[in-house]
């Protein structure tokens, strides 16, 4: 008799893309996940797993958080869908306020406030600053960096640099994006500098965006005088600085946005995954002056909206995301972990013989295998069989990651790197 995962995946087979999942023929991969709670993850056939995805570094205050599923109910019940950009519902008003107090308020001291252009996905949120870059500067091209992951929509496409996801598409693309390297070492910024300047002087570019650390790149963490650096080039040239943390945002990397590792204050931040803890919301957040340049007044037809604009239940959630985020101090807690994790990494698993490099901030570390051949995907199904998940990064998927929820104890990292450690060993 089948199991019911093999059960699941056979549907998949037979009735989604077959560019979806990859399912290996002797059913070691893809799991098929049942319910989540916490750190934990069982599987249809009730398997218990350690979570160190976070499911894409979404579940930051836990799976299945109690509060935020609360509200996600209480919403469900009164209002489960509004008219975003036509009749509003009073939600999506306390969210945009929330978002604003976190951001630009906090940010400011109180001289800047923000305002915000709400999406359904990450690649979204991208693509609405994108937008507002070009009505604000007036300016089609936009720097961005190799190894940069923004989203697959079209916009967003531009600004991704592995080819994998932007070659079959090539010929449709707009092609406004130009790439520089990201600098990984110290070293890398004296060349990068004057580059950058020469393609801002031209003035064919209205924005430079960045990931303050680089995630499906590969855990690539940037010299502390990165960001400042883009932050000059951007007043000298008039250029918008927009920081996507779609992925650091929310405390992941220790604060509660990365770009305040640096005290570096962006032009647009793009928000998602943590930002409701399980629910198809993003944010595009603005400095108000410069959205209200950028964008004109409705006059009763929007510029950029979608149907679920907004969405009630969506903008509940992530109201009780931030509150828990707040309450359970966890960037604080985020960071303290992440050194323990780091710290950890460094004595149980480099050892002579095998390369590796362990880097990151906060809860978002990666541990790259330098003579990969294989090994890091390997040892991650390995893990899994053991009941860890795991995810590979990198465009050669040769550095293994670790965005566990922000709740994860001492006691769930430490057996996490000891099985690592028997798996490379």
């Amino acid at each position: 008799m089948k199991s019911r995962s093999k059960r699941v995946l056979d549907l998949l087979r037979a009735f989604e893309s077959p560019n979806m999942l990859m399912i290996e023929p002797d059913g070691s991969w893809p799991i098929v996940w049942e319910r989540a709670r916490g750190t934990r993850v069982w599987d249809a056939d009730g398997k218990k797993y350690l979570d160190l995805t976070a499911a894409f570094g979404v579940a930051a205050a836990g799976h299945a958080n109690l509060r935020v599923v609360a509200a996600g109910q209480r919403q469900l019940r009164l209002l489960p869908h509004a008219m975003g950009d036509v009749h509003p519902h009073p939600i999506k008003a306390e969210l945009a306020r929330e978002l604003s107090r976190v951001t630009f308020e906090r940010w400011s001291g109180g001289r800047f406030s923000g305002k915000t252009i709400f999406n359904n996905s990450g690649s979204e949120a991208v693509e609405a600053a994108l937008k507002t870059a070009m009505l604000a500067t007036g300016r089609r091209g936009v720097v961005a960096f190799t190894g940069a992951y923004h989203g697959l929509g079209y916009g967003a496409l531009n600004a991704t640099h592995r080819p994998f996801f932007r070659r079959p598409f090539q010929s449709q693309l707009g092609q406004f994006g130009r790439f520089v390297s990201f600098p990984k070492r110290e070293d890398d910024l004296p060349p990068l500098r004057p580059r950058l300047k020469k393609l801002l002087a031209t003035h064919h570019f209205g924005a430079v965006l960045v990931e303050p650390i680089q995630a499906r790149g590969g855990i690539n963490v940037p010299p502390t005088d990165f960001l400042p650096m883009l932050r000059s080039l951007c007043d000298q040239y008039d250029a918008l600085l927009v920081v996507d943390e779609i992925y650091t945002g929310f405390g992941r990397t220790g604060k509660w946005f990365a770009c305040e590792q640096e005290g570096v204050m962006p032009d647009l931040i793009c928000l998602g995954k943590a930002l409701t803890g399980g629910f198809p919301l993003s944010a595009c957040v603005g400095r108000a002056d410069i959205i209200d340049a950028a964008w004109p007044v409705s006059t009763g037809e929007a510029l950029h909206t979608s149907t679920f604009q907004g969405n009630p239940v969506g903008c509940a959630m992530a109201l009780a995301q931030i509150g828990e985020i707040r309450g359970k101090k966890l960037p604080e807690r985020a960071a303290e972990s992440g050194r323990f994790l780091i710290n950890s990494l460094r004595a149980e698993i480099c050892w002579p013989g095998l390369r590796v490099e362990v880097r990151g901030r906060g809860l978002m570390v990666g541990l790259e295998m330098k003579n990969d051949g294989g090994l890091a995907m390997r040892a991650i199904k390995k893990m899994l069989r053991r009941g860890f998940i795991l995810l590979p990064e990198g465009a050669k998927g040769n550095v293994i990651s670790f965005t566990p929820p922000l709740i994860i104890s001492r006691a769930e990292l430490t057996e996490t790197v000891s099985a690592l450690k028997e798996v490379l060993s």
